[in-house]
């Protein structure tokens, strides 16, 4: 290797020393999902990502969507199924399938890629131990897709002390005997469970850049206000809402930052995070 090149890969790490240092030993919640979860090269590229923030001394939790895998299996079983408002109808047949394939087949993919990677990382739902717990958001409308009502934060800050990266899959127990449990849109169970565990931040793995405005250009700074007007004039939409609702709940909660970040680009948490530009969008609080 050139020393011009050498001297450029140091001073990169020199530039990064900043949010290493402000980062570390607090808590990071990422809600994995989109390409980055399904395409080969970019699981392995997000596996060792998150093992260098973990060795680096960050706090990683991960929860885990898995919407195009759950689609796949459902068409292959020949079962219907829906969304409104960017939200999955999940019936009981539908949560049969949505536990089996969130809990016992990517929940473990995950955890295994990690650990492979230096993690020690475990894999749970929200099933375990019922630290999440949640109701119907609309039975009439939606069947078993919940609304939390509870999180007992104890459960992940004890694995965090503990050294393990948990690995959370969005499923719920219910409040009554016999209920299958409740399929959690992923957005929001990670704005959820990072305002409950005290996160400094919360970031989104998705399909675009970001928050893109009526000319699909980036915008890469919002305030509340501006996302609330963007989703009055339909600038924001569809798989989008439940993203920026996500946001904006996990800022009023006391999370310092939310991002929405396209996993689709290789390393893209560590750009936003180590990077004084970033690459995505930012929702903070505007400041009084």
């Amino acid at each position: 290797m050139p020393m011009q090149k050498k001297i450029d890969t140091v001073r990169t790490l020199i530039d990064a020393f900043p949010f290493i240092k402000m980062f570390r030993d607090q808590i990071i919640v990422i809600k994995y999902g989109g390409a980055a979860q399904t395409q080969p090269l970019l699981k392995e590229k997000f596996a060792k990502d998150i093992a260098f923030l973990f060795l680096l001394g960050l706090k990683p939790v991960i929860v885990h969507g898995g919407g195009k895998k759950i689609n796949t299996i459902l068409e292959q079983l020949g079962i219907e199924t829906s969304f409104e408002d960017g939200q999955r109808v999940t019936t009981k047949e539908n949560m049969e399938v949505v536990e089996m394939v969130l809990s016992g087949s990517i929940n473990k993919e995950i955890t295994s890629l990690l650990n492979h990677h230096g993690a020690k990382a475990i894999g749970i739902s929200g099933k375990d131990a019922n630290f999440i717990k949640a109701r119907p958001k609309d039975a009439a409308r939606f069947g078993y897709t919940g609304t939390i009502t509870e999180i007992d934060s104890k459960i992940v800050l004890d694995l965090i002390e503990e050294k393990f990266i948990p690995v959370i899959a969005p499923i719920a127990s219910g409040n009554e005997i016999g209920e299958p449990g409740f399929n959690i849109n992923a957005d929001l169970a990670a704005s959820k469970i990072a305002v409950a565990i005290g996160a400094k931040k919360v970031l989104f793995l998705t399909d675009t850049l970001g928050v893109l405005d009526k000319e699909k250009q980036l915008l890469s700074t919002l305030s509340e206000d501006e996302v609330e007007s963007l989703k009055a004039d339909g600038t924001v939409q569809g798989g989008m809402i439940p993203k920026v609702d996500a946001c904006l709940e996990a800022i009023e909660g006391g999370v310092e930052k939310a991002h929405i970040i396209d996993g689709r680009i290789e390393h893209s948490i560590l750009l936003e995070l180590f990077t004084s530009e970033g690459i995505g969008t930012v929702i903070k609080k505007e400041k009084k």
